[in-house]
């Protein structure tokens, strides 16, 4: 990957990328595995970029794609570990997940479908509902409800920490 091209077309939208790793991420070690995936990504299929949308929703799509694609794999990895070392895998907070209050909406968002935390993520970066229908493969029409019900998922869950 040349320097212009993450100069230019990676690192002014590495905010959304890193903001979509990190809700598909609990460690800063995965963290880290899935942005580098994400850019590589990126630059891959840059010639695949049709400019029928913005860069920025081209960025969101491949960031939600490998990180789900991410998860599943380290799903199905995790499945055929053993507990003792699914049990050493959970250590102190890295550095990167240090902010309390931010990493426990993270983790609150973790625990929503994949689906529906790309759909919050989206929202949270105050994306209109056709720019998340775009980007997800759905309808708007459908984004409102959608929003609707992950926000009272997302209350329900940090309610349950804080009282």
């Amino acid at each position: 990957m040349s320097n212009d091209f993450y100069t230019s077309s990676i690192l002014p939208y590495s905010a959304i990328i890193i903001k979509i790793c990190r809700a598909y991420t609990d460690t800063q070690e995965d963290f880290e595995d899935y942005y580098q995936e994400v850019c590589l990504q990126i630059w891959k299929s840059r010639k695949n970029f049709k400019a029928q949308s913005e860069w920025s929703t081209w960025v969101y799509r491949i960031s939600l794609n490998v990180s789900m694609t991410l998860l599943k794999k380290r799903k199905n990895n995790l499945q055929h570990s053993s507990s003792n070392l699914l049990a050493e895998e959970v250590t102190e907070a890295p550095p990167a997940f240090a902010n309390e209050s931010l990493d426990q909406l993270y983790h609150a968002i973790r625990q929503l479908s994949e689906v529906d935390r790309a759909v919050i993520l989206l929202y949270l970066e105050e994306k209109s509902y056709q720019e998340i229908a775009d980007i997800i493969g759905t309808n708007p029409n459908n984004i409102g409800v959608r929003i609707k019900r992950i926000k009272e998922r997302l209350k329900k869950i940090l309610n349950g920490k804080f009282n």
